[in-house]
């Protein structure tokens, strides 16, 4: 049987306005539509809620995600700046490293075999971090090669330290070699006697003459030749006054026949330095400077350490 409920509309004084009847089955029709309604409006607030979560999530990733490519960027330029003072230093090293070899060969000096060659590493190429390697990965593997190669460079700098170090040690070497090495006249004048076998003034006799006989008047001031130290300043038979200068590397030079002395026993003199007059003491026919060189103890011609 097919119930129906009937709806009575009323006024304010009691009248009835308007009756409406309806069936049982639409009323729950009704009920459900709007338990359905209710439940769809429930899902909607629920997924609406979870999509503004999601949104502010998002958000805030985005403004992560910005902020770790500023970062990046910022250390990508510092790499790539680092990177370029890395081959910059190694350029300069390198150019250390050719100027060291045109001074050895100017100078004749051979390298050391026991030196390492550290110019065989390679650089960093700040270009690197344009390719399609990730970032992270790209960014960690520079990292190792950049630290690797300041390694690298800090031996390098070691090396060529101890490198100019030796340069230096056998170019103070020569130097002193060549300082110490006879190169000019010891007074100016003529040349009266030379080297080697003569007819002897005194006695007629040929003789060996040890040295050169430089004629010129009194008070001529006297130079030492080279670099060294007087060994001897005192009066020698028929050499007269006569001082004697040791110069290293088995040389020796003498100058005999001193008026005065300028210099004594234990002095150090360096080329060119006035050391005596010009005398006429000893056994002589006028006023001159006896000058002989002695090279590991025998007697050389002077005329060979005069250049000017």
């Amino acid at each position: 049987m097919n119930k129906k409920i009937t709806f009575f509309i009323l006024g304010n004084a009691g009248s009835l306005i308007k009756r409406t009847t309806v069936s049982r089955g639409f009323i729950s029709f009704i009920s459900i539509f709007i338990v359905i309604c209710l439940i769809s409006v429930s899902f909607i607030i629920y997924d609406y809620r979870c999509l503004k979560k999601d949104i502010l999530i998002t958000k805030e990733l985005e403004g992560d995600v910005a902020n770790q490519h500023e970062e990046i960027t910022s250390q990508r330029k510092q790499i790539k700046a680092f990177a370029a003072e890395i081959n910059s230093l190694k350029s300069k090293l390198v150019d250390l490293r050719n100027f060291e070899e045109k001074i050895r060969d100017i100078a004749n000096i051979e390298e050391n075999a026991n030196q390492e060659n550290f110019f065989g590493v390679g650089g960093s190429i700040p270009e690197d971090l344009d390719t399609q390697t990730p970032i992270t990965e790209k960014h960690n593997s520079l990292i190792r090669e950049m630290h690797e190669q300041t390694q690298q460079f800090d031996l390098a700098a070691i090396n060529q330290k101890k490198s100019f170090e030796s340069l230096f040690n056998n170019l103070e070497d020569q130097r002193n070699l060549l300082a110490s090495r006879p190169a000019i006249r010891p007074t100016d004048g003529l040349i009266s006697s030379k080297f080697g076998y003569r007819i002897s003034p005194f006695t007629g006799l040929r003789e060996f003459h040890k040295g050169l006989d430089i004629a010129t008047r009194k008070g001529t001031p006297i130079v030492a030749t080279a670099d060294g130290v007087i060994t001897f300043a005192g009066v020698k038979s028929f050499m007269g006054k006569m001082i004697v200068i040791n110069h290293g590397h088995g040389m020796v030079t003498r100058y005999a026949h001193i008026d005065k002395f300028l210099k004594k026993r234990g002095d150090a003199v360096k080329r060119g330095d006035t050391i005596a007059l010009v005398g006429n003491t000893g056994r002589t026919t006028g006023s001159h400077v006896h000058y002989e060189v002695h090279l590991n103890g025998l007697p050389v011609n002077p005329v060979r350490y005069i250049l000017n």
